[in-house]
Parts: C-alpha cells; structure tokens; sequence
C-alpha cells in the first residue's frame, strides 16, 4: 500500500556558513524545516524547506496544525492531487511565502519518496536531460566584502573552472558598485561570466541608471533589481538595456512567472523550489520558461537544483552557496566547472540524521 500513515514536521536551525550581506538584509541562520513521510508499505519520504533566518516556526506551525492531518490515507504516488488539496485547504494563506514553504516541504518528501520507490535519482525521474550543470560562485561576491576579496574570489572561481561570480550591488553610489564590478572584470577577463543582484534594493528610474552604467562590462544578468511585485518596472528596465534582467527567488507562484514571461520582463528564471511550493510546481515553471526560450538558473538550495536543472533542457546555471554541509555525509560533487547531479535513489542528499537531531529547535 502507498497511502501515508504517518507524516512528521520538525525544524533545524543551521549556522550561516559565511556572513552574508546583501542590499537589504543579513542571511541570519537556515531555518530548515522538514517533512518525513512513511507509508503502509514501509517507504520514507524526507522533504525540505527553509527561510533565511524568520518564519521557520510559523511555517512549521501551519504543516502540523493543517497540512499534515490532511496526509493520512492519501495516496502518495498521486503528487499532483496532494499537491493541489493542500494547496486549496489554505485557499486564505495563498499565494503566499509560508504556504508555498510548507507546500515545498511536503512536495519534496513526496518526490524523494517517489524517487526511492522507483529505485532512481531525482534528475532522471524529473526529466534526465544531463547528468552535469555549469556551476557559478555567489560566496565571494558579498556586499560587505571589499574589491580585494572581490577580486581574489573571482580568480578563485575562474581558476577553478567555474563559468562565473554573482557579485551584490546596490552600494550608495553608482560609482561605487560600478568601481567593484571593473575591478573584478578586469580580474578575469572577458570571456568569465559576470552577474549582478541588488536584491530588489532599486526603484526602476536607478535601475535604468545603473544598467546603463554596468552596461560595458558585459554583465551576463542583472539581478532582482526592483521590487518582486513591480513587474511594469523590470518590463521598463529590460526593455532599457541589453543586460538580461533575472527575476524568481521571490516569486511564488507559476502565475507570477507567467506574468514576467507574458511582458518580457524577465530573461533569466531563478526559480526556488522551496519559494514556489515545491518540485511540482518548480518544473512547471521550468517547463514555461522554456516555452519562452528563457533558461532557468535557480536560486540557492544548490544541493536540491542540481537534480532539477540537469532535469530540463533550459537549466543554465547552478548557484554555489554552500548551507547543508553541517547536516550532511557528503557535499555536491564538483568537476570541470560543473555541479553533478547524484545518482543515488531518491533527492540525493545524503543526510546526517544525528547531526540532524543535534539541531533541533522544534
């Protein structure tokens, strides 16, 4: 029997690796909630989500008190209806960040548990485009770091072979974003991608003025400069500048990203599974933007999106930040530049239980 007889939530708090600064915030800790579920005939399913420091236990809250008495009995090969009777039993909390948290918690145990029953990994049940995804650095380019460490980050990365470095922008001045991003240019080389995000700290007249500031050094895409729900001003922008405008960690719906897709206000998709609600509704998304010819480049959570963008034909890009490596055996393999999606059974992430429960909070 497939149905679920068992469902459990619980929430580790892991220590930020790094400090990491942007425009706007500080990645305070990973709030990381989990979902385990057991069905009658013995399988496991273990699921995640995670905020960046607030919320956790709110999203834990609404798994226990809502979502996760609605799971007993279903049958969790059906992913799709699951996915859509609990999204329509908190029709008040949607669309929405703690609803679409807690619906990717129960989405990706699912799949895990699907993937294990099926005896294969999760980039091949999902679509099994390639087996490897070019892999791009974000920990070197932090908004409280100096150019130096800028610069020696940037090396680091293109030594490595890797295909690129996100740098933070969104310091006082133009002048100022614009006086790290040569330096690093000129650290690297031309043929060395470059991408930018300001963390949606930009009103859209800025962002036009700062695109067209950053626009000789060839930037590979600008990212969240606006507000995630100004969409006529990311249409502005990208229709101002050559610079591929990114948009999608802070989107959480397909409908938002039709949205984007609809005005070409976007031109580089970064989706997060746990932000849009889930594997399930991660791949629509991926699915549409390659409806559009726009590549996916998803955000964060590197451990999980290199079995979904080596799933489809329009992944791009993997983002390097590492956050799992206190609660886990074993880390992404990394060869040639590229991240390489696991081929164990299952999401492939190789957790450490009792590292697991030294964390718990909740």
């Amino acid at each position: 029997m497939t149905v679920v007889v068992k469902a459990e939530a619980f929430l580790v708090d892991l220590a930020v690796e790094q400090p990491r600064t942007d425009a706007v915030q500080a990645f305070l800790k990973q709030e990381t909630v989990f979902v385990e579920l057991t069905t009658a005939d013995g399988g496991t399913g273990l699921g995640y989500s995670y905020t960046i420091g607030t919320g956790g236990t709110a999203v834990l809250a609404l798994l226990r008190d809502h979502l996760l008495p609605r799971l007993a009995g279903q049958d969790s090969r059906r992913i799709e209806a699951v996915w859509h009777d609990l999204f329509a039993s908190t029709r008040a909390t949607t669309v929405g960040a703690i609803t679409s948290l807690a619906l990717a918690a129960v989405d990706t145990a699912l799949w895990d548990l699907k993937c294990r029953r099926a005896d294969e990994p999760l980039w091949r049940v999902a679509g099994g485009f390639a087996p490897r995804v070019p892999l791009y650095d974000t920990e070197g380019g932090w908004l409280h770091l100096s150019t130096d460490e800028l610069v020696a980050g940037a090396r680091s990365s293109a030594a490595a072979g890797w295909g690129g470095v996100k740098v933070k922008v969104g310091k006082p001045t133009a002048h100022e974003d614009l006086e790290r991003l040569t330096a690093v240019r000129e650290a690297v080389g031309p043929r060395f991608d470059l991408m930018v995000d300001a963390n949606q700290s930009l009103t859209a007249a800025e962002a036009i003025r700062r695109a067209r500031a950053f626009e000789p050094l060839d930037l590979f895409w600008f990212e969240e400069p606006l507000p995630a729900d100004d969409v006529s001003g990311h249409a502005r922008l990208a229709a101002a500048t050559p610079i591929p405008v990114a948009v999608g960690e802070s989107l959480y719906s397909p409908a938002q990203f039709r949205d984007y897709l609809h005005r070409e206000a976007a031109s580089v998709v970064q989706v997060d599974v746990a932000r849009v609600g889930g594997i399930t509704p991660w791949l629509k998304v991926a699915h549409l933007a390659e409806a559009f010819d726009v590549q996916v480049c998803p955000h964060f959570l590197m451990e999980l999106h290199v079995s979904l963008t080596a799933a489809i034909p329009n992944g791009r890009y993997v983002e390097h930040i590492p956050q799992l490596r206190a609660i886990t055996t074993a880390e992404m393999t990394v060869a040639d530049g590229h991240a390489v999606a696991p081929d164990a059974p299952g999401l492939g992430i190789p957790w450490n239980r009792d590292a697991m429960d030294d964390r718990r909070v909740a």
